[in-house]
């Protein structure tokens, strides 16, 4: 098995703004602090990512409470942190600059939005040549509805989003077998 790094993906104070509507998997927090732990009492790679939002409105504005990321998941001294403007984590950062750093090759997403910024850093990944693995009870999806008004709880948006990225973009699995895996 190579060396796993761990992206903490936008998991910032600004998730949970009421703009956003009914987020489903709410022990992603819980789950992801656990990883950390994991990924820290061995001494793994983890990288948080921060975006920074350049909309005047969004809650994930520079400079906001919202910006800000979550305490329990917040990144420690010698993390490095990605300040990203886009949906992929890869465009318009230096990402791939600590990735080869680093020197990994697998990569471990977790955050939010599993249907925006998480799916686009893990499409890109894919693209790239990283080996993308997703614990799915470690990001988190919202409610959504389609252009035709139908509405689709997070739990639905969740399990399609992991089974559009399975086998294709990103293996699925969850935070107790990847720690379980690690070495």
């Amino acid at each position: 098995m190579t060396t796993p790094a761990l992206l903490v993906i936008d998991v910032q104070n600004a998730i949970d703004d009421p703009v956003w509507g009914r987020r489903g998997q709410p022990e992603m927090e819980g789950n992801i602090a656990t990883l950390l732990d994991a990924w820290r009492a061995r001494r793994l790679p983890i990288v948080h990512i921060r975006h920074d939002s350049t909309d005047l409105t969004s809650p994930y504005r520079p400079g906001t409470p919202g910006n800000e990321f979550k305490a329990d998941v917040a990144p420690q001294p010698g993390e490095p942190v990605i300040d990203k403007r886009t949906n992929s984590a890869f465009i318009g950062t230096d990402l791939m600059d600590v990735l080869d750093e680093l020197q990994v090759h697998r990569l471990v997403m977790t955050g939010v939005l599993l249907e925006n910024s998480v799916e686009a850093t893990a499409r890109m990944a894919g693209n790239l040549g990283f080996e993308v693995v997703i614990p799915e009870d470690a990001v988190a999806s919202v409610d959504r509805t389609d252009r035709r008004g139908r509405h689709w709880p997070a739990e639905d948006v969740h399990a399609l989003t992991l089974a559009i990225l399975e086998n294709e973009y990103a293996q699925i699995s969850d935070t107790r077998t990847l720690i379980e895996a690690l070495p």
